[in-house]
């Protein structure tokens, strides 16, 4: 399943995260984990792509490929088998599909990609008026933070409902790195 992702986030306080948590009080979290993937050589890296196998509840599996495009990015997401998930992460063994072609066309040398580490999420996810909120709590690297993302269709009309959304709950606005950034730049 492929498309393209246009999102915003801002970082929270635990205290903004607790405050939040209200509105989600209706749902319940979901567990899951990154586990990021690279070269030593970070080729992935240099190429502006991520790359991760994201597990769910530890028991559902799914290997994500992002693209930058001019707005968002596009996201390559093949479901994995048990096998297919143990393969990755114990033998850096890639299965078929798009995401390996893909990989192969950009020059990606498969047999250096390998597990860099992991972040796990505590992950609250409710559809809005205003796009898929997922309001998140991740561990990685012995850290800990917290933020809101939002998943819209339109990105003019997505920024100012997120900020009037923040504005409401008197959240003020902080940028914020991707997962995979905020990972890496901790390694």
């Amino acid at each position: 399943m492929n498309h393209l992702e246009i999102e915003f986030k801002t970082m929270l306080t635990k205290e903004e995260h607790d405050r939040l948590l209200q509105f989600f009080a209706d749902i319940s979290p979901i567990s899951q984990t990154n586990h990021y993937i690279d070269s030593d050589q970070q080729s992935i890296r240099h190429a502006h792509m991520a790359f991760r196998v994201r597990t769910f509840n530890r028991r559902e599996a799914e290997l994500t490929l992002k693209i930058p495009q001019e707005v968002g990015a596009l996201e390559l997401n093949q479901n994995l088998t048990p096998e297919e998930t143990e393969n990755i992460l114990q033998n850096n063994e890639f299965p078929t599909g798009e995401i390996l072609e893909t990989l192969l066309q950009k020059e990606i040398p498969i047999q250096d990609l390998k597990i860099l580490g992991s972040l796990e999420t505590i992950r609250y996810e409710k559809e809005d008026e205003i796009g898929l909120l997922a309001l998140d709590e991740s561990h990685y690297l012995g850290k800990k933070d917290f933020e809101l993302e939002v998943e819209v269709e339109d990105f003019e009309k997505g920024k100012e409902n997120f900020l009037n959304f923040l504005k409401q709950h008197k959240i003020d606005y902080k940028p914020g790195k991707s997962k995979i950034a905020r990972f890496s730049e901790n390694l």
